[in-house]
C-alpha cells in the first residue's frame, strides 16, 4: 500500500494543483464577465438617460401658454405648439360667439409664449394696442406689426389709409410676409416718400 501511494504521489499533487489552478482561473473570469456586464449596463443607462433629460429640456423650453379672453364659447389658459395659430386657439375655446366681432382677429397669425387673444363684440372699442399682435416699443412709441396687423392697425400708421392698408394685406398674401420694413415699398401705392414717414411707426418682427 505505501509502495501504491508512493508510485502515484506525484500525479496526484500535480492534479491538485491544476484542480486549483482551473478553479482560480473560472472564478476570476467570472468576477470579469460580470464587471463587465455592470459597467455596460451603467454606460447604457447614462447615455440612454442623457438624450431623455434632453428631450423634456426641449419639451419645456417648447412650451407655449396662452391667454383666450373675450367673445369665445370657453376662454381661459391654453396650452400651445410653437406651430400653431389664433385660429388653432379660437377652435380649441370653442370658437366665436355670436356676437364675436371676427373682423377685428387675425386668425393667420402665429402663437407666441404669453400672449393674449382678446376677441371684441361687435361694435366694441378695441383697444389702441390690440392684444392678439404683439408690438416693439421704442422709446414709448408702439410699432405696428405689418406681417400681422389687421386692416384697422395698419389705418392707425401715418400715411396708411382704407385703400394702402388693403394693399398691404393683399400684398401679404399673395407674397408673403415682409422680410424687412423697406419690402413695404413693393406694395402698390407706397413709395420713398411714404416710407419715409412710417418707417418708425413700423417692424416686422
Amino acid at each position: 500500500m505505501r509502495k501504491i501511494v508512493e508510485q502515484y504521489k506525484f500525479p496526484l499533487i500535480v492534479i491538485g494543483i491544476l484542480a486549483v489552478a482551473f478553479y482560480l482561473f473560472v472564478n476570476n473570469s467570472h468576477d470579469e464577465i460580470n464587471d463587465s456586464n455592470e459597467f455596460s449596463n451603467t454606460f447604457i443607462e447614462k447615455e440612454t438617460g442623457k438624450p431623455q433629460e434632453e428631450k423634456e429640456s426641449s419639451n419645456e423650453l417648447s412650451r407655449i401658454v396662452v391667454d383666450v379672453k373675450g367673445e369665445v364659447m370657453n376662454p381661459g389658459i391654453y396650452e400651445a405648439r410653437p406651430d400653431e395659430r389664433i385660429q388653432d386657439l379660437i377652435t380649441r375655446a370653442g370658437g366665436f360667439k355670436k356676437k364675436a366681432d371676427q373682423s377685428k382677429v387675425n386668425l393667420a397669425q402665429k402663437i407666441k409664449d404669453e400672449m393674449v387673444i382678446y376677441v371684441p363684440k361687435i361694435g366694441e372699442k378695441t383697444p389702441d394696442i390690440s392684444l392678439n399682435s404683439p408690438t416693439d416699443s421704442v422709446d414709448g412709441t408702439e410699432k405696428v406689426n405689418i406681417n400681422n396687423a389687421t386692416s384697422e392697425q395698419l389705418q392707425t400708421i401715418s400715411g396708411i389709409g382704407p385703400a394702402k392698408a388693403a394693399a398691404i394685406i393683399e400684398y401679404r398674401e399673395k407674397q408673403g410676409l415682409f422680410k424687412r420694413i423697406e419690402d413695404i415699398k413693393n406694395v402698390t401705392g407706397i413709395g420713398d416718400k411714404t416710407f419715409e414717414k412710417l418707417k418708425d411707426a413700423i417692424t416686422v418682427d
